[in-house]
């Protein structure tokens, strides 16, 4: 384990709830009436680093593509968009209530953390079992008969609050591209395959949030649906995409009660069948983008495929990749198979037709679609675990973003709190704010206390202006850049710190 490792383990989940309120990332909605169990609000810098993984992955995904189209669906839909996609009859978890006090519980949850056992997609029949031979207890309480919970939140819409006005807030965001599949697909003039990606806010009534920001009932997805025709090949792999590796744990292992994984191929996981060639493409896709673009490192991640009982009412498999956080290897990104399945509901329950006509093999058919999730939440909390290290030397706590994505990425700083200096400041702030960066000026104290300041929020370059600046000699209208990760500097002429500080950002170009 790597020193690093061993300082973040020691790093309770209460720990970094503590320093993301501290500094500015994230805290409890309405804290001050004691905040509410599973909603959180993001402050000035989580805001910032929150938008810039979006903006990342719509700029990958969907902007630098030409094979992938945006949309921006409603929250609340039809109802009976939740009936025809099964969330209205299969979206739900068992809850386990305690006799005395009526305390609820997940139970998947309470027999993964008392038996120290996986639990998800476990039957009730099988968990009254396990309560029964293990003579389990919450606080000393027996429990009632286990029941059923839907996840969905319900609302009403307009005046009438009956039954006739029942509606959800959406569970997940791309339920709504599918009743649009036609329409997007003909204004849009696409061809299969193609992708419809979406991302915007979800809902789900969670018995019982934890982690932080990991289980919550109001956050983000990100999230695209692939359509593509099971009866050609995928002609967007090649050599560097089959041949990626990453950690891998099967069903068949999970099944046998092991944690042992496997370094394999996208190649080799595809020809043992346990994913298609088209979902190959986006697990290796995504696996390069969390790793090289985001900034999380290799060994931290893996591949998990589900195990039967776990799979959603609507995958034909899944498999997702996990992100190793101080307790444990949890999910971060989810790559299902959902077949034709949507369309085929969609097309059932509204007698729409929805069959895309193929004019290569002049066919209707309903396409089958292969669906990378991403829960935004999720990505942010491993991106601050990945960033968070506590630096011996410096005796200070050191955000290392990934230039790209860090909430600020320059910092100002005239040396003393002079007129002369701070003048020539804010002529640097408005250069670089015209290159559309997050920039900062900071006038208040010692200069080594705003560089640990400002290496504790993640600023990937801070900026000097000293009295070499504006004073005659060869320093002259030079400023001195400082990088975060080596605390090294550099002295530059201001009239090239624009592009030099996009070429750093970039990492075209190194300090």
């Amino acid at each position: 384990m790597s020193e690093k490792e061993e300082k973040n383990n020691k790093l309770t989940i209460e720990d970094m709830a503590t320093f993301c309120k501290k500094k500015g990332f994230i805290f409890r909605a309405a804290e001050i009436y004691g905040g509410l169990s599973g909603f959180f609000d993001f402050g000035p810098l989580g805001v910032e680093l929150k938008n810039n993984i979006k903006d990342l992955y719509w700029k990958n995904f969907v902007s630098k593509r030409d094979d992938i189209i945006g949309q921006d669906g409603s929250i609340i839909t039809n109802p009976k968009v939740w009936k025809a996609s099964g969330h209205v009859d299969s979206f739900g978890d068992l809850v386990l209530t305690t006799k005395k006090t009526k305390t609820k519980i997940r139970a998947d949850h309470f027999i993964e953390d008392t038996l120290n056992i996986p639990a998800d997609g476990m039957k009730a029949d099988e968990i009254n079992r396990l309560i029964k031979e293990k003579n389990l207890k919450y606080n000393g309480e027996d429990f009632e008969d286990i029941k059923d919970f839907n996840l969905m939140f319900s609302t009403h819409v307009g005046a009438d609050t009956t039954k006739n006005s029942l509606c959800y807030l959406r569970p997940e965001t791309c339920q709504s591209i599918f009743p649009n599949f036609k329409l997007l697909s003909e204004t849009s003039r696409l061809k299969l395959p193609f992708g419809i990606a979406q991302i915007g806010k979800a809902f789900r009534n969670e018995i019982s949030p934890r982690d932080f920001i990991f289980r919550c009932r109001e956050f983000e997805q990100m999230e695209m649906e692939y359509f593509y025709n099971p009866e050609t090949k995928c002609e967007l792999l090649n050599e560097e995409i089959l041949n990626r590796k990453f950690k891998f744990l099967s069903a068949k292992n999970q099944e046998s009660g092991k944690e042992e994984m496997e370094e394999i191929s996208i190649n080799e996981i595809i020809k043992r069948g346990i994913i298609n060639d088209y979902h190959g493409y986006w697990l290796s896709t995504f696996f390069n983008w969390l790793n090289k673009n985001i900034g999380l490192d290799y060994e931290h991640l893996r591949v998990r495929e589900h195990v039967k009982t776990e799979l959603s009412h609507y995958s034909s498999g899944t498999v997702d990749i996990d992100y190793k956080f101080n307790f444990g290897f949890k999910e971060i990104l989810g790559l299902a198979n959902r077949g034709n399945f949507d369309l085929t509901q969609h097309q059932k329950f509204s007698k729409s037709k929805l069959e895309f006509f193929d004019d290569t093999s002049k066919k209707k058919f309903l396409p089958n679609v292969i669906e990378p999730s991403l829960g935004v939440e999720r990505l942010f909390m491993a991106v601050i675990y990945e960033a968070y290290n506590y630096d011996e030397k410096r005796k200070n706590v050191v955000l290392k973003f990934k230039p790209k994505i860090a909430p600020v990425k320059v910092a100002v700083l005239p040396l003393m709190n002079k007129e002369e200096l701070i003048k020539p400041a804010k002529e640097i702030v408005e250069i670089l704010r015209d290159y559309d960066l997050n920039v900062i000026i900071d006038k208040s104290g010692s200069i080594g206390k705003r560089y640990a300041r400002y290496d504790e929020i993640g600023v990937p370059f801070c900026i000097t202006i000293d009295y070499e600046t504006i004073e005659n000699g060869e320093k002259k209208d030079t400023i001195t850049i400082r990088d975060r990760n080596t605390t090294e500097q550099k002295r530059f002429k201001i009239n090239e710190i624009g592009n030099e500080i996009i070429s750093m950002i970039k990492e075209k170009k190194s300090f």
